[in-house]
């Protein structure tokens, strides 16, 4: 699903809080798949703005102390779900748990719903969501391998199972592993804008923002031997965004035919290369809106759009508000952008 833009949900006060900083508990059910766990930490710990933190995440469990994980690790988590009650956010890791969850944990979820917290899942956690209810007539996904158990034990869920996340409202859930970096990656792009976001993507060594409805599983997920990959087309193209970058001059730089460019080019990304040119667009015009004080049709001529219409059509078809609003919503000290760079041809 396309990402959507609102508000982060209020959490209740708390005078030990720094003012701005947006709580997250992270809940372990155990099992619990410790790569999940690192995730949060990994993507919200990396988010400032001026050198300040703009979350701060706990990891909790029903019985604090050590947690059995689906590997051969055991994992010490030191929070009890009391701080469910203080999140602003309630994150569920991955868990082998698919239907006799902790009623506590269940309880504390239903709470923090109740409330108004947004509330995800990362993987399997979905099963958690669901045995809790949260998922009941919403959409979701979770690990391809169990989409199809997730929807025969609740079928009052609308599984995705193709879907690297799923943003139904104030609840989210992801696909497995790498996915539930994608969810917390746009979690924060929801919170604080595409700058913050793709500063943190920098800081994880991601190339891109990935959308939700992208395919889990790609249908070569890794290049044949002795094969070239198309990543320096795709860095020749964001240093020139501004252009009008064709097929065929894509095509030219890789060195390969419009019909291989494609092929090839949605077996590395998932995607095509117009669709995968149009997302870099949109991320760079909402950097640009948020950082600089640049009038709309600059921005639209910086990142390719070349009008201020086909700008405010794209960005209200993808995240449903207008250059303006999201500006308003987003809009930081403004600073003198950076001249475009040269480019040359082919």
């Amino acid at each position: 699903m396309s990402p959507t833009t609102r508000p982060a949900p209020a959490g209740p006060p708390a005078a030990s809080r720094p003012a701005g900083v947006h709580r997250i508990a992270v809940v372990a059910v155990p099992p619990v798949t410790a790569f999940d766990l690192t995730i949060p930490d990994l993507v919200f710990g990396s988010a400032e703005r001026d050198g300040d933190p703009l979350y701060e995440v706990r990891i909790c469990t029903a019985e604090p102390g050590p947690v059995a994980t689906t590997g051969s690790l055991q994992v010490v988590v030191p929070h009890g779900l009391e701080v469910i009650a203080e999140a602003d956010t309630v994150l569920v890791a991955g868990s082998a748990s698919r239907a006799d969850a902790d009623e506590r944990i269940l309880t504390a979820l239903r709470a923090a719903a109740g409330r108004g917290a947004r509330t995800a899942s990362i993987c399997t956690g979905a099963f958690v969501l669901a045995q809790a209810g949260l998922l009941d007539g919403r959409s979701a996904t979770t690990y391809w391998v169990q989409a199809g158990a997730l929807e025969h034990r609740f079928p009052k869920v609308r599984v995705l199972p193709q879907a690297l996340f799923v943003d139904d409202g104030p609840v989210l859930t992801s696909a497995g592993l790498t996915a539930g970096i994608d969810l917390c990656l746009h979690m924060v792009r929801t919170d604080h804008g595409a700058a913050v976001a793709n500063a943190v993507a920098r800081l994880a060594a991601l190339s891109e923002v990935r959308e939700g409805g992208r395919a889990q599983v790609l249908p070569t997920p890794m290049a044949a031997a002795g094969s070239s990959s198309l990543a320096a087309t795709r860095a020749w193209a964001l240093a020139r965004l501004a252009e009008p970058l064709s097929l065929a001059a894509l095509a030219a730089h890789a060195g390969v035919s419009v019909r291989t460019l494609n092929r090839r080019f949605r077996a590395e990304t998932g995607t095509t290369p117009l669709h995968w040119l149009l997302t870099q667009r949109l991320e760079q015009a909402r950097e640009l809106l948020e950082s600089t004080d640049l009038a709309v049709d600059r921005v639209a001529a910086r990142t390719g759009f070349v009008t201020a219409d086909s700008l405010r059509a794209h960005l209200l078809r993808r995240i449903g508000m207008t250059p303006r609003a999201y500006r308003a919503h987003f809009a930081r000290p403004a600073r003198p952008p950076a001249d475009p760079p040269s480019s040359s041809s082919p």
